[in-house]
């Protein structure tokens, strides 16, 4: 006879007896081939159970949380000396240890993927940022299945496992209601997901999914960071509720304090004044403050102002009015976001579950970030000469951190919160890229109470900590991936031994063709400048053990050093997919038509019901000619609503129809131009068309407010009903922020001409996107 395949549960028991009375077959040699154990006879009587086995945690295996703040320099929080009160971190870091020589990647994707994996973000395929994708083993943001994740490990020791907030490591062309759902954050080991899946998200109005389904919590009355805490705790307290002898590992990834600063009114102005003396004076401050702490080298000497930065004194008293704003909004961002973060450490200790849990924070996946010199409140302010923009920013200065800002703070200020070093976030070669400060926490660990630590670390440092303080294994195999090697160092070792020699001694640094290789305390680095010939590169040389903020460039006289710490460079990016170099010159940048799962399709049919698509992962409109069409039928003339919308209030397109007319809103960095037809929308079937014929300038300029660049125009039923000349900045449409909606707009409007989600009333058969 042929072979029969039975599933073992109670339908392979009742096959199992139906055959043994057919064929007259030993229904235990049956069983025993699928696992079972116990004893079947013909009665039940006859019968012994047995169950499969279960997974079983390590005896008394601690809770773990980790939080990776966004976007944090060295000199951010209180707890490293900063002047952002965060009283949470303080009690965690006072009541646990401080790592003063720990590293991130130095950018967001790469940081994360390190992290969750315990390998280098090349080795993981994640050597940039998730929509910056490129078809290259150390580039193509595919994370491979034998680097399991943290998530994946402790589950496989039977740990629930959550994420909470910022993933942004999946696959761009993944990120749809389609799936796949491997490379998802359910499909890497956690249990739920709730969170966003880009690099940001707006605090007010976010793009938010819950496991692999997009919800809509509009009209949303709360901060995402408080979102996220609200996620967070009811998380835990199920888990509690349902399997109190298990443990659990929280994922916890904040938005904050990634741009947009977005926060409620009273945190900002709990800083009221404060940052009135400004940067130069907030720089000196704090590295006094992290001397006093003991997590800078007591005879450290702060780096110069970098050369693009002015002088606090040389501004003017509007400018002065206006960034120190910025700043109160920057600083009660964080603030805020620790505030959230004590919600759940106090959850916590409520359910009685803090002294058996260990908290990791890593204050910052990278350092502050590069912002503009005047920072950001929208993109009409940015686009206009610097002279300008502060005069626009000090009439809106009561707009900034609030919904009605896409905010980021000054340089200036973001060059201070990374005190005591230079340089910004992506800038791997430095350490003001890379330095973040750390914080282990762990009441039944019996760690030193305020203890410092100077071991160098990384974050694919974190997974192999991690499973050593719980006592997890790794398996050999997980969801049939024979597993590779870690590639960190567990940081447990100095825990208990504050003099411990180092053991991670040799790290890599690369993004963008910025690169460093770190060795025994020897660091050379590569300032790579986009589009230069890397040939051409100048190492520096740096001796961190004398000059840990790398003040002083020793290149010129050791250059044997720098030659043999480029073969090693050159061994580690071998080893690690680092191979080749991309530095983004070659118009490789974030988002673009190549890498939405559309691809360069010229056609692009979209139906209702469809959920939201992220601007980056639906069909872009990024400097091409297009139409987009949508098929419709009004059953009345009171029929209105949105058809398509793409984008926010900050930017983005909209086609609705209202009091019976066809229009369309442009929305280019707040400056929204409006179409409207110059007749009714007729009842019945239509085909309401709108035509973009942008014609690039010769001189290219994105934010370009004043040169032609073309027409755009409206049909009913292919008669003309509208059309405007468009300008350069316009072919740039929704680059980015929110999402992409058929039938309605959610989150963030394109327009204040209606309130959200406007849903069409009528039928919308379907809507039609074609690029010429």
């Amino acid at each position: 006879m042929n072979k029969l395949y039975l599933k073992t549960g109670s339908f392979g028991l009742l096959a199992t007896s139906l055959l043994t009375s057919a064929f007259g077959q030993n229904p235990q040699a049956v069983t025993s081939a699928n696992g079972f154990k116990g004893k079947i006879g013909k009665t039940l009587a006859d019968s012994q159970e047995s169950w499969p086995e279960k997974k079983t945690s390590p005896k008394g295996a601690p809770n773990v949380v980790v939080w990776l703040i966004d976007d944090a320099g060295y000199g951010t929080s209180s707890a490293f000396g900063g002047l952002m009160e965060t009283p949470i971190l303080d009690s965690l870091a006072n009541n646990g240890l401080r790592y003063t020589n720990f590293h991130s990647t130095g950018v967001s994707s790469p940081t994360r993927a390190a992290l969750l994996t315990g390998r280098n973000h090349h080795s993981v395929h994640m050597g940039t940022l998730n929509y910056s994708s490129q078809g290259f083993p150390g580039y193509d943001a595919i994370m491979p299945g034998d680097k399991a994740t943290i998530a994946e490990v402790l589950h496989e020791n039977n740990y629930n496992t959550f994420a909470v907030g910022k993933y942004h490591v999946a696959p761009l062309d993944e990120i749809t209601a389609n799936g796949p759902f491997d490379r998802w954050a359910v499909g890497r080991g956690f249990d739920h997901f709730y969170g966003f899946q880009l690099g940001h998200t707006d605090q007010f109005h976010p793009n938010l999914y819950e496991d692999t389904k997009v919800i809509d919590i509009e009209p949303n009355t709360k901060h995402l960071t408080t979102l996220l805490a609200d996620k967070a705790i009811s998380y835990i307290s199920n888990q509690k509720s349902i399997s109190p002898d298990k443990p659990f590992f929280l994922y916890f990834a904040s938005g904050a304090i990634h741009s947009p600063h977005q926060v409620e009114k009273k945190w900002s102005d709990l800083y009221k004044g404060k940052f009135d003396k400004g940067w130069d004076w907030y720089r000196e401050e704090v590295f006094a403050r992290q001397k006093r702490l003991g997590v800078i080298p007591a005879d450290a000497i702060l780096p110069d102002r970098d050369p693009t930065v002015k002088a606090w004194n040389s501004l003017t008293p509007e400018q002065k009015k206006v960034y120190a704003r910025f700043m109160e909004v920057y600083a009660g961002f964080l603030t805020h976001a620790d505030y959230e973060f004590g919600r759940i450490v106090n959850h916590l200790k409520e359910i009685g579950q803090a002294d058996n849990t260990i908290i990791l924070v890593s204050i910052g996946d990278n350092g502050s970030s590069h912002s503009p010199r005047n920072g950001t409140l929208n993109g009409y302010i940015s686009s206009l000469d610097e002279d300008k923009q502060v005069a626009e920013l000090y009439k809106n200065i009561d707009k900034i951190g609030t919904e009605h800002s896409f905010e980021d703070a000054p340089s200036g200020w973001t060059q201070a919160t990374n005190t005591p070093f230079r340089l910004w976030k992506a800038d791997p070669n430095s350490e003001g890229g890379t330095h973040q400060p750390l914080i282990v926490y762990y009441p039944n660990g019996k760690l030193e109470k305020g203890g410092i630590r100077e071991q160098y670390g990384h974050v694919i440092d974190i997974a192999p900590t991690i499973y050593e303080l719980t006592g997890a294994k790794v398996p050999e195999m997980i969801k049939g991936y024979k597993q590779q090697p870690l590639e960190g160092t567990s940081l447990a070792y100095s825990i208990y031994d504050a003099k411990a020699t180092n053991r991670h001694t040799v790290q890599y640094y690369e993004l963008f063709g910025k690169r460093a290789i770190v060795k025994d305390g020897w660091k050379a680095s590569v300032f790579h400048q986009s589009g230069a010939d890397f040939a051409k590169d100048i190492w520096e040389l740096y001796d961190l053990k004398k000059d840990f903020n790398e003040r002083i460039d020793l290149a010129s006289k050791f250059p044997v050093k720098v030659k043999e710490l480029q073969a090693v460079f050159d061994e580690e990016a071998k080893k690690y997919n680092v191979y080749p170099l991309i530095d983004n010159a070659l118009g490789h940048s974030a988002g673009g038509r190549a890498r939405s799962p559309y691809g360069l399709n010229k056609k692009v049919v979209l139906y209702t019901g469809i959920d939201q698509l992220l601007t980056y992962s639906g069909p872009q409109f990024q400097g091409d000619p297009f139409t987009i069409t949508a098929d419709i039928d009004l059953k009345s003339t009171a029929d209105q609503g949105v058809l398509f919308a793409t984008g926010s209030e900050f930017d983005g397109l909209s086609l609705y129809i209202k009091d019976g007319k066809f229009q369309v809103a442009h929305n280019t960095g707040t400056i929204v131009k409006y179409l409207e037809s110059n007749t009714t929308v007729p009842v019945g079937k239509s085909k309401l068309r709108f035509e973009f014929n942008y014609i690039a300038p010769a001189v290219k300029g994105r934010r370009n407010f004043t040169t032609p660049a073309g027409t755009e125009a409206l049909y009913i039923n292919d008669q003309k009903v509208a059309e405007r000349d468009i300008v350069a900045s316009e072919g740039f449409i929704a680059v980015y922020k929110d999402g992409i909606d058929v039938g309605s707009d959610r989150n963030s409007p394109v327009t204040d001409h209606y309130k959200v989600p406007f849903a069409f009333t009528g039928k919308l058969n379907n809507v039609t996107i074609e690029y010429k």
